[in-house]
């Protein structure tokens, strides 16, 4: 499933290299949407895998972005006890605050071929 959303990034983590073959990176970002008078603000965790980890770095804080995601859920079995868990798997950042946008996938129009194909190699994994 591809979706996207806007809001401002006010968290990167580090590249995490959980093991030989598999890195991620976390980021968050603040989505303010208005209710009335009331203003309701949501922090959304997005995590980047592989080769998508380069997609943000430290500039990135701070700044208004559109992010194209995935929504993953897993279920993970040990010693008998099931777990579920969802991932936001972003795939696309393009900053919106500055006067030039910044695409990092060179097309700044998404079409079905540019979301990337489920990598059921990592699907057993527990995070």
């Amino acid at each position: 499933m591809a979706f996207e959303i806007t809001g401002k990034v006010i968290d990167i983590s580090p590249v995490n290299q959980v093991s030989d073959k598999f890195k991620k990176r976390e980021f968050v970002i603040e989505k303010k949407e208005a209710g009335g008078s009331a203003v309701f603000i949501d922090y959304v965790k997005f995590q980047l895998i592989q080769d998508k980890c380069d997609l943000i770095n430290e500039s990135y804080l701070n700044e208004e972005v559109k992010i194209w995601f995935n929504l993953k859920g897993n279920k993970w079995e040990r010693d008998g006890k099931i777990n579920y868990f969802t991932n936001l798997d972003a795939w696309k950042i393009e900053k919106t605050s500055s006067g030039s946008s910044r695409d990092q996938n060179t097309s700044s129009h998404v079409t079905l071929e540019d979301i990337p194909p489920e990598n059921d190699e990592l699907s057993d994994l527990p995070f």
